[in-house]
């Protein structure tokens, strides 16, 4: 079966923006980096030190360390220096998150007119 050209065109529309997207995607896609990220959202404080995240999650200083550092450099987590205190938070600019919520959003617009357009459903098929 071909694909509707429409549907090609969209889709390669969408795998662009989700290249842009893609150092997020692999940070937030490790499983201790998620259980680092939940931490920070579920603080009662306005950020956490490593060592607090390191309790909380059960993980080394270290570990937790590096996993910060891929985390604010994908832009998931930020950072705020207090003196030699460093505290860490989930990044508040919304440009990123507004790109991943649009993205999620196409998708849905994506699959929706593909589903339309009768692209097909293979546990269906077989």
């Amino acid at each position: 079966m071909e694909a509707c050209a429409e549907c090609v065109e969209m889709r390669t529309a969408l795998a662009e923006e989700f290249r842009g997207l893609q150092g997020l995607f692999a940070a937030l896609g490790d499983e201790t980096r998620q259980r680092i990220f939940l931490a920070l959202l579920e603080s009662e404080q306005m950020g956490l030190r490593a060592g607090e995240l390191a309790e909380r999650t059960h993980l080394s200083r270290p570990a937790v360390s590096h996993h910060l550092r891929v985390l604010r450099e994908a832009g998931a987590v930020s950072l705020h220096r207090e003196g030699t205190r460093n505290y860490y938070y989930p990044n508040a600019d919304t440009e990123q998150w507004e790109r991943l919520r649009l993205l999620a959003d196409k998708i849905c617009a994506v699959v929706r007119y593909a589903a339309d357009m009768g692209y097909p459903h293979m546990e269906e098929d077989l």
